[in-house]
């Protein structure tokens, strides 16, 4: 898998992003890391998301932002939802692609299964 091209979208904080650096790393995968505090996600690079996985699976809806924000009781179809996501600090992190291939969240089933097709 050396010519995998590995994007995550996170915060070197987030335990699930450090996580997601780790799980590459130790397949020896040269990971690029885009700090979302530093450089918010494109609105391109979020459609990606949205449209391939859905607005739902790329919404961190236990984080405390998703909270004060008053997101919880809110009934919000694909396409509202979709723009609120603009706000990076409601997203589930990390966001990774390779290639075509995005996952969003730590989910290391679907990380193999990324290298494996990519």
């Amino acid at each position: 898998m050396a010519g995998a091209n590995v994007q995550i979208f996170g915060t070197p904080d987030s335990q699930s992003t450090r996580a997601a650096l780790r799980f590459f790393r130790e397949r020896r995968i040269e990971v690029h890391l885009v700090d979302v505090r530093r450089k918010p996600l494109a609105a391109t690079e979020l459609r990606r998301f949205v449209d391939r996985l859905g607005a739902r699976a790329v919404a961190d809806e236990d984080s405390k932002a998703w909270r004060d924000a008053g997101l919880a009781h809110l009934r919000m179809d694909q396409v509202e939802l979709a723009q609120r996501l603009a706000d990076g600090r409601l997203l589930r992190l990390p966001l990774i692609r390779v290639g075509n291939l995005v996952a969003a969240g730590h989910d290391e089933a679907a990380w193999k299964s990324m290298l494996a097709g990519a």
